[in-house]
C-alpha cells in the first residue's frame, strides 16, 4: 500500500470514530444521562410534621430507587406549585409528581404537561378537575374515610349520655382536598344526632402556631366547648398548648380528635392530652417511584391508589410510639 492510501485508510478510521463517539454521546433522542428516569416533584410545603415525614419518604425512596428527583417547596401557593409544574415541563422531565395545594385551578398547566407528554401522578390530594385524562394516577389517603372514622369515635364515646356536645373544628388549608373532606366526612356521620353542635369551624392552616392561634379565640368567644376536631396533629398541638395556657386540662376538659398520626400526637396521646387519632400515612416514597417508573413506560396503573391506614386510642399510641417512623 502507498503511503497515501494508508493515509486516506487512515483518515477514513479516524473520521468513522469521531462519527461514533458523536452518536454515542448524543442527545437528540431525549436521553437523560446515564439513563436515570426523572421525577419532578412538586411539594405542598413544609407546615407540618406530616409533610415534613412525606417530603422525606419521596427523597429517600427515589434515592433508593436510582431515580433522579428535581424537588420544590410551594411554601403553601398554588401559584408557586404551577410556577414549579412548568419548570418541569421546559426542563423536559420524564413524570411530574405533585401534592396539591387547593383542588381547583390546574387544568391549564395539566393540559401544558399533557401536551407536551409527560404524565403526571397525584399524590396525597386530588383536584376536582372534570378531566381525567389529565394525571395518570392519584396515590393518596381517603380524606373523607378519615373524616369519618373521627366522627364514628365521637359518636361511640357519647352513646347513652344526654346534652348536647358542643364541638370546635380546627379546618385545614381552605380549598385543600384535605380539609374539605375530612369536614364533610365527620359531618355526615354527626349529623345523624342532634345532640352534636358543631358551634365554631374556621381554618388552621395545617400548622401549629394558626392551630393555637384559633383555638385561643375559640376559647375566648365559646364559654362551654366539649369537643375539639382537628383536621391535623400540628393543628390540635398547638390547640393543646392554648388549652392549657387557658387553665383547662386538654383531653379530659376539650376532648380531642385529631388526623395524622403524627408521633409528636403520639407523645401528646401518651399523656392523655389527645383523645384518639386517625392515621394518614405520609410515607408515600416507594409506591410513588414504582407508579413513576410504570407510567414513564406506559404500563397500566390503577386510577386510583388508597393507602392502607388505622386509628389509635391513647393506649395503643403509647404501645407504637418507640418504633413510630414519624
Amino acid at each position: 500500500m502507498s503511503k497515501r492510501a494508508a493515509a486516506a485508510v487512515l483518515a477514513g478510521v479516524m473520521i468513522a470514530g469521531l462519527s461514533a463517539c458523536s452518536s454515542a454521546g448524543g442527545s437528540s433522542d431525549g436521553a437523560k444521562p446515564g439513563g436515570k428516569l426523572v421525577l419532578g416533584f412538586a411539594q405542598v410545603g413544609a407546615e407540618s410534621g406530616w409533610r415534613t415525614a412525606n417530603t422525606k419518604s419521596v427523597q429517600e425512596a427515589a434515592k433508593k430507587a436510582g431515580i433522579t428527583l428535581k424537588f420544590s417547596d410551594a411554601q403553601q401557593k398554588q401559584e408557586n406549585q404551577i410556577k414549579a409544574i412548568r419548570s418541569f415541563i421546559q426542563q423536559k422531565v420524564d413524570v411530574i409528581a405533585f401534592s396539591p395545594v387547593v383542588e381547583s385551578g390546574w387544568d391549564t398547566v395539566l393540559k401544558e404537561a399533557k401536551n407536551a407528554h409527560i404524565p403526571v401522578i397525584l399524590t396525597d390530594r386530588a383536584i376536582d378537575s372534570e378531566d381525567t385524562s389529565l394525571y395518570a394516577t392519584f396515590l393518596g389517603s381517603d380524606f373523607v374515610e378519615e373524616g369519618k372514622k373521627a366522627g364514628d369515635w365521637l359518636v361511640k364515646e357519647y352513646q347513652g349520655k344526654p346534652g348536647e356536645v358542643n364541638i370546635v373544628q380546627l379546618e385545614g388549608t381552605t380549598g385543600s382536598a384535605p380539609a374539605n373532606d375530612r369536614k364533610s366526612g365527620f359531618a355526615d356521620v354527626i349529623k345523624g344526632d342532634p345532640k352534636f353542635k358543631v358551634v365554631a369551624s374556621q381554618t388552621g392552616d395545617f400548622t401549629r402556631a394558626k392551630g393555637k392561634e384559633v383555638m385561643q379565640a375559640f376559647l375566648k368567644a365559646q364559654p362551654k366547648i366539649d369537643v375539639l376536631y382537628a383536621h391535623n396533629d400540628d393543628m390540635a398541638l398547638g390547640a393543646i398548648q392554648a388549652i392549657e395556657e387557658a387553665g383547662k386540662k386538654p383531653g379530659t376538659d376539650i376532648r380531642i380528635v385529631s388526623v395524622d398520626g403524627v408521633k409528636d400526637a403520639f407523645t401528646a396521646m401518651s399523656q392523655g392530652k389527645i383523645n384518639f387519632d386517625v392515621e394518614c400515612n405520609p410515607l408515600l416514597g416507594d409506591q410513588l417511584m414504582e407508579l413513576a417508573k410504570k407510567v414513564k413506560n406506559s404500563e397500566s396503573v390503577e386510577r386510583r391508589i388508597k393507602t392502607v391506614e388505622g386509628t389509635f386510642t391513647p393506649e395503643q399510641a403509647t404501645a407504637a410510639l418507640p418504633t413510630r417512623q414519624y
